[in-house]
């Protein structure tokens, strides 16, 4: 099984992340989407399986920093656009397990995914 996390170095929430997985011995990559970028058909697999409304970090510093014409009245398509040219909007981490995905980090809900 390929398993790959994605976030940021900075990030306390990925940081959990991948101790959780180093800690139980679960291979995984990590993909720095600030140092290496985030592709379209990532996003849009995440957004697929996820709903937008998950994946976008309403919370985040970069999104309240945004003029309010780009916050407001937001739907799937620019969303999108926003992640693109602002991937610290993502909500962090986003863990691919085979294509099964979950964002953030709880342990409990790591545990259910590799048991």
């Amino acid at each position: 099984m390929t398993t790959t996390i994605y976030g940021i170095k900075t990030c306390d929430t990925v940081r959990k992340a991948r101790t959780w997985l180093d800690s139980h011995h679960i291979a995984h990559r990590f993909h720095d989407f600030r140092a290496e970028g985030l592709d379209r058909p990532t996003l849009e697999a995440w957004v697929a399986a996820l709903g937008w409304e998950t994946v976008l970090n309403r919370q985040s510093t970069t999104f309240k920093e945004l003029p309010e014409a780009e916050r407001a009245g937001i739907d799937r398509d620019a969303a999108i656009r926003l992640m693109l040219a602002h991937p610290t909007l993502v909500k962090r981490p986003v863990l691919d397990r085979d294509g099964r995905y979950s964002v953030g980090f709880k342990p409990d809900v790591y545990a259910g995914l590799f048991a």
